[in-house]
C-alpha cells in the first residue's frame, strides 16, 4: 500500500513533469524515480506555520503539491542547514527545508537531491554559493531573487531559476512567504553553502 511519502513523491514528480522547460525536462528524465525509502523521524519547524498560506498562494498547477505538504507536514522531517549564529534568530524562525530525496531525504538518491525550501515574510537569505548546480522553481510568486552581481528582481511562481556551480545567489521575501522547489546535482549533496559572494580571483596576481 502506498505511503504518504509515496504520494508526496508522486505529486512532486507530477509537478516537475508539467514544467515547460527543456532544462527541467532533462533533469526529470535523468532521475531514477523508483527510489528506496529511508526511515526518518519527523521534525517540525516554526516556519511550517506558513504552509496553509503557501497553499492558498500557489497557482493551480502547484496546489496538489503544496496542499498535500500543508496537510501532512507532521509526518515529514524538516531541516535547517544554518543556525542563529549564521543569520540571526529571526531567519532561523522563518526558514526550513524538506529533502524529499537525496543523501538524507525520505528517499535514497546519491546523484541528486530535491525538495522544498520555505522562507517566511520579510526575510533575506543572504548571498551564498555551493559546488552543486541548482535549479529552483518558486511555487509562490512575489519573492525577489539575485544571482551573481545582478540586482534583485521579482520572480513569478513557476519560473525556472538556474544557478551554475559556485554562482552566488540570494533571495528576499516581501509580505508573503515563499515556497520553492529545488534540485541539486553535481556536488556534495549535503554541503553547507559558503556564505558571501563568490570572489573570482582569476587574473589577479
Amino acid at each position: 500500500m502506498p505511503t504518504i511519502f509515496d504520494d508526496l513523491l508522486e505529486r512532486f514528480h507530477a509537478y516537475l513533469a508539467g514544467v515547460d522547460s527543456d532544462l527541467v525536462a532533462g533533469e526529470v528524465a535523468r532521475i531514477g524515480w523508483n527510489m528506496s525509502a529511508r526511515a526518518l523521524e519527523p521534525r517540525p519547524l516554526d516556519c511550517l506555520g506558513y504552509l496553509d498560506r503557501i497553499a492558498e498562494l500557489a497557482p493551480a498547477d502547484a496546489r496538489p503539491l503544496t496542499r498535500f505538504v500543508a496537510d501532512h507536514w507532521g509526518a515529514l522531517r524538516w531541516g535547517q542547514t544554518y543556525t542563529a549564529v549564521d543569520f540571526g534568530q529571526s531567519f532561523i524562525d522563518n526558514y526550513g527545508w524538506l529533502e524529499l530525496f537525496g543523501t538524507r531525504g525520505h528517499f535514497v538518491n546519491e546523484e541528486v537531491a530535491a525538495g522544498l525550501l520555505i522562507l517566511g515574510p520579510n526575510i533575506v537569505y543572504p548571498d551564498h554559493h555551493h559546488i552543486a548546480e541548482e535549479i529552483y522553481i518558486p511555487l509562490t510568486g512575489g519573492a525577489e531573487w539575485r544571482m551573481g552581481e545582478r540586482s534583485f528582481h521579482t520572480r513569478d511562481a513557476g519560473e525556472v531559476i538556474h544557478h551554475a556551480s559556485n554562482v552566488s545567489h540570494a533571495m528576499r521575501t516581501g509580505k508573503e512567504p515563499l515556497m520553492a522547489l529545488y534540485l541539486w546535482r553535481g556536488g556534495p549533496l549535503a554541503q553547507k553553502s559558503t556564505i558571501g559572494p563568490m570572489i573570482d580571483l582569476r587574473g589577479r596576481g
